[in-house]
């Protein structure tokens, strides 16, 4: 009876066997060889759940090769079992099933491969016998350099794309609608740095498609915006495990910031040097011209009160601020006319006592009959 190599069920001529004819055997032994190096398709029965693939002993059949695809139609997961269990193979196996179903791999009674429709993957066959299993031979795989031409993917809810310790990753597209990553949700997770550099100078926030902000370099300003009409610049926190909103910029009111508590500067004697009273404070007031007024950059502009930087410039300087824009515009830091008003007020208080003082005299001088 004759025998076959287990792996690739060739026939093996014993010596002096087929006197004469041993070269028909060896030609289909070395086309075997050929067929096992290609690609076989095989077609599993309309909607099975079970399916054998068999190699056949010396004779030509579509599971012997590497490349095998799977056709037909399923309505369910099919297992395809891989015969015989002694054999020990790798076969590069395509789900080209219709009907959006699973293929599953297997040997014997031992781990098998599923393979989803319309993905292809790489399996070894350990030909343990009854209890033989498969595995995925590309499941831990280590490159060098790898290019995808299309797309990548990775299907399993823990999938983590590890790119080893102290080395950089650079994800790079070469067309112009750049890289996107879609996960649900997205972590980046780094020991060191994460480092966002963008040359068109924005990063920008989207929801459903939507600019929510951008984050801009203008000629080195770091400017935040927002992008969606008279929504509000929030900042919030955790005071004490109570949440907190800190500071809400109002965009619908020229941006109006509210702050949920005190806003403080530093003003500390040993962080200041020149000390000198504030001289003339009620002078100064009496010069300044409090006015109501409306922003014309303003849509809807609302009736506000207030002073007018550029008369302020001329009779106290040192609240008035110059940005550096096209226009120049000028800004008063109404904070630091407190100390202003505050020697003003002491001023007025002290003539106020004086005139009280020289009216009491006059008094008495009257009542003392001159």
């Amino acid at each position: 009876m004759a025998e076959y190599t287990n792996n690739l069920r060739l026939k093996e001529i014993a010596t002096g066997d087929e006197s004469g004819t041993w070269g028909t055997s060896t030609n289909t032994n070395l086309e075997l060889i050929g067929e096992a190096l290609g690609f076989g398709t095989e077609a599993i029965t309309t909607n099975a759940d079970t399916h054998a693939t068999t190699i056949a002993d010396g004779s030509s059949d579509a599971g012997r090769a590497m490349y095998i695809k799977y056709t037909g139609t399923l309505d369910s997961e099919c297992t395809i079992t891989i015969g015989p269990n002694t054999m020990k193979r790798v076969h590069i196996i395509e789900n080209g099933t219709s009907g959006s179903q699973n293929i599953i791999i297997s040997q014997g009674s031992g781990a098998n491969v599923t393979i989803p429709p319309g993905d292809t993957k790489a399996v070894y066959l350990d030909g343990a016998g009854s209890g033989a299993a498969v595995a995925d031979a590309f499941a831990s795989l280590s490159v060098v350099d790898l290019k995808v031409q299309d797309d990548l993917s990775l299907t399993s809810d823990s999938a983590v794309l590890n790119m080893g310790a102290d080395n950089d990753v650079t994800l790079t597209h070469d067309g112009t609608t750049g890289v996107t990553i879609a996960a649900n949700p997205i972590t980046l997770d780094s020991a060191g740095d994460i480092v966002l550099d963008a040359d068109g100078a924005d990063i920008i926030f989207k929801d459903g498609g939507t600019a929510i902000a951008h984050l801009t370099n203008s000629s080195s300003d770091f400017v935040i915006e927002t992008k969606v009409q008279d929504k509000d610049f929030i900042i919030k926190g955790d005071d004490g495990g109570s949440g907190i909103t800190a500071l809400t910029i109002d965009m619908s009111s020229a941006g109006a910031a509210t702050f949920n508590n005190d806003v403080t500067a530093f003003s500390d004697k040993r962080l200041k040097t020149d000390i000198e009273p504030i001289a003339n404070a009620l002078q100064k007031v009496m010069a300044m011209q409090g006015v109501y007024y409306k922003r014309n950059d303003v849509e809807n502009a609302k009736t506000q009160v207030g002073v007018l930087a550029q008369d302020m410039e001329a009779i106290l300087p040192e609240v008035v601020m110059t940005a550096d824009d096209d226009m120049q515009t000028k800004s008063v830091d109404y904070g630091k006319l407190t100390s202003v008003l505050i020697e003003a007020i002491k001023e007025l208080s002290n003539d106020v006592i004086t005139n009280r003082l020289q009216l009491e005299k006059l008094k008495q001088q009257i009542i003392n009959g001159g």
